[in-house]
């Protein structure tokens, strides 16, 4: 299985590091893929895609099936995460899964060509801030009927959240190399 997990990475902390982690030991995973969003279609306040990238490198250093990629990054305009993952399986024969929290189930119906992407992929929807996202499935009409595209897993706990690094500058909350990076090139001075 390939295992794709797209987000900001702004920056990428330790709660993205077990996610890594926390799959390998859950799935049967033969590669892992971050996939960062430009900061050139988000209206969040994000260090540029150089930074976030250099900071996800120096993150995923150690972790030997783990990989980066910027087609997102490359992109003009923001196509969606289902034209992502096509052009991520391009090469692939395996399952590929793309990884979200529990906090982004109620808004998957929303996304861009969301039938698709639940019909063609697997999305594995990690336990956050005790949701519970089996509940949220059985209640909505539109997730129930792609329940076995999704694949739940409640037991990862892992509280911590780039916006609480970005305010506090707290380096337990990252990997070492990251937090060294943050501080040599001043970014996130103003919590942002």
């Amino acid at each position: 299985m390939q295992i794709v997990y797209g987000g900001a990475f702004n920056p990428p902390t330790l709660a993205h590091l077990e996610v890594y982690h926390f799959l390998k030991r859950k799935l049967p995973m033969e590669s892992f893929v971050y996939l960062p969003v430009s900061s050139a279609y988000t209206k969040r306040e994000l260090a540029s895609n150089y930074h976030r990238l250099n900071m996800l490198e120096l993150m995923t250093q150690d972790l030997p099936d783990a990989s980066i990629s910027d087609i997102e990054m490359r992109d003009v305009t923001f196509r969606g995460t289902y034209h992502s993952l096509l052009r991520l399986s391009d090469d692939v024969v395996t399952e590929v899964a793309f990884v979200i929290g529990a906090d982004n189930i109620k808004t998957l119906k929303h996304w861009i060509m969301a039938e698709s992407l639940l019909s063609e992929f697997s999305i594995i929807v990690l336990g956050r801030g005790g949701v519970d996202v089996h509940k949220i499935i059985e209640n909505d009409a539109f997730l129930s009927r792609y329940k076995n595209t999704l694949k739940v897993f409640n037991d990862f706990d892992v509280d911590v959240s780039s916006t609480a690094y970005r305010e506090a500058l707290d380096a337990s909350m990252v990997h070492e190399a990251v937090h060294r990076y943050v501080m040599r090139h001043q970014l996130y001075k103003n919590g942002r």
